[in-house]
């Protein structure tokens, strides 16, 4: 294979280390979780809609912005959608705002799902996580995540993240992350 290795910054070990610690951590968490999830005939994505739609005013958002909660396309919502609709678990009704849109909302045999749904759900993200990490280990998680998810300044893919970014002004990370 043939790169141009004087543009490009290489992970060190230990963050190469990081970077496949966290992808097996992924893995492992998302797979925990989906497998639960299935023993009781739902996928991950139908739970993360399910749950989304039930946090909504009236129970129903639409296709758009549900997508964008999501980060999927509306395209990759919309099939998804049609398959949780033949299921029974929500319906598409028309968007009042928006004559070409739709929105999706939670039918009742969705609200059952979801109900029956969440014991589960949440005792598998408390297995293949929670329980398994220390109050500093997830308060560190939350920061992590915080700052990963905070827009790099400027859009520069090369650039540090700000000091402090991800954390309250003031706090201080115990352990430098």
């Amino acid at each position: 294979m043939s790169t141009k290795s004087g543009s490009v910054r290489w992970l060190t070990p230990a963050e190469e280390r990081a970077w496949r610690a966290l992808r097996r951590v992924m893995v492992a968490v998302q797979a925990g979780t989906a497998h639960d999830l299935a023993a009781i005939g739902l996928s991950e994505a139908d739970y993360e809609v399910l749950s989304t739609l039930s946090e909504q005013p009236a129970q129903s958002s639409t296709l758009g912005v549900q997508a964008d909660k999501m980060g999927w396309s509306r395209s990759r919502l919309s099939r998804h959608a049609s398959r949780m609709e033949a299921r029974g678990l929500l319906r598409r009704a028309p968007d009042p705002a928006d004559g070409r849109g739709c929105l999706l909302v939670l039918t009742g045999p969705g609200m059952t799902a979801l109900r029956d749904a969440a014991p589960v759900h949440v005792e598998s993200v408390r297995r293949h996580l929670v329980d398994r990490l220390t109050p500093q280990d997830l308060a560190a998680l939350e920061r992590i995540a915080g700052r990963l998810a905070q827009p790099r300044p400027d859009d520069d893919p090369d650039g540090p993240p700000p000091a402090g970014a991800g954390r309250p002004s003031g706090e201080t990370p115990a352990n430098g992350v």
